[in-house]
């Protein structure tokens, strides 16, 4: 599977940033706008599929705990079970068992609505 930033897409500059302040000196993330716009998948649900973004950077996969995921976004666990689920459903995400213990590898999947552009 060809890595996002390696696309066409990413390789053409379709956006400049000039001058890092605090907000952005650690970095940004993009999100996909079918996500943004999604209403399949909740707010929150949409906040968890940017954060594994976050964490998987220019990789396909990411392994996140949920405890790690729900202090990052400021929300309990149970929420964050929620929202992953929501996200599984709509089938923007597969999450696969490691074992007792361990993270969960969560692999995160783009529509091909996201390469069309609307007329």
């Amino acid at each position: 599977m060809e890595r996002v930033a390696a696309t066409q897409v990413f390789k053409e500059r379709t956006l400049i940033l000039e001058g890092a302040d605090a907000a952005t000196r650690l970095g940004w993330t993009g999100v996909p706008n079918f996500i943004l716009r999604s209403k399949e998948v909740s707010p929150g649900a949409k906040l968890v599929y940017t954060m594994l973004l976050y964490y998987a950077r220019e990789e396909d996969e990411c392994f996140p705990g949920q405890e790690r995921l729900a202090e990052d976004m400021g929300a309990t666990d149970r929420s964050v079970r929620k929202w992953l689920n929501e996200l599984e459903q709509a089938k923007y995400i597969t999450a696969k068992q490691r074992g007792q213990g361990r993270t969960n590898i969560y692999t995160i999947h783009f529509k091909a609505s996201f390469w069309k552009r609307k007329k």
